[in-house]
């Protein structure tokens, strides 16, 4: 398989919320455990590092903040080898748009291919759970009962 480019992951989601609070609910661990991930060693901000961690999976992983502009932009490196995340938030009538863009994925185009596909995947469900709780307070779960335990993996 060739490719000319390599595979983007592309999600977006209109949170109906100001961008202040959608921008915070990704940069503060205390919300975001609410509907990602499990713990976060520190607030995002301006060429930082924290760490995540999913406890449920057992697995973490190394976020470095390289742009940080204020309910608007965020760019960062995670996961091994690193990819690039970049979140950008629009504020639109009736909320904000929120999109996901994560790109540099590694290995043959296959192996590309297969990780985009995972990465549209989660950033999609964390979008949606992101909603769900900014919009109505409800924590859904989304990514703990994605992959749960007892069902054989592909």
């Amino acid at each position: 398989m060739n490719f000319r480019e390599t595979p983007t992951t592309e999600a977006g989601m209109l949170i109906r919320r100001p961008v202040s609070e959608v921008f915070e609910a990704i940069v503060d661990p205390a919300i975001t455990t609410k509907f990602w991930f499990t713990h976060g060693s520190g607030r995002l901000d301006s060429v930082k590092e924290v760490r995540w961690e999913w406890r449920m999976y057992g697995v973490s992983t190394r976020v470095t903040v390289s742009e940080f502009v204020s309910n608007e932009k965020i760019v960062m490196q995670w996961s091994d080898p690193p990819t690039t995340v970049v979140w950008t938030f629009t504020e639109i009538p009736g909320g904000t748009f929120v999109e996901v863009r994560n790109f540099g994925f590694a290995g043959s185009p296959d192996e590309q291919v297969k990780q985009a596909i995972g990465s549209t995947d989660g950033f999609a469900l964390v979008l949606a759970g992101a909603k769900a709780w900014l919009e109505q307070g409800l924590t859904l779960g989304l990514i703990g009962d994605r992959h749960p335990k007892g069902v054989p993996t592909a």
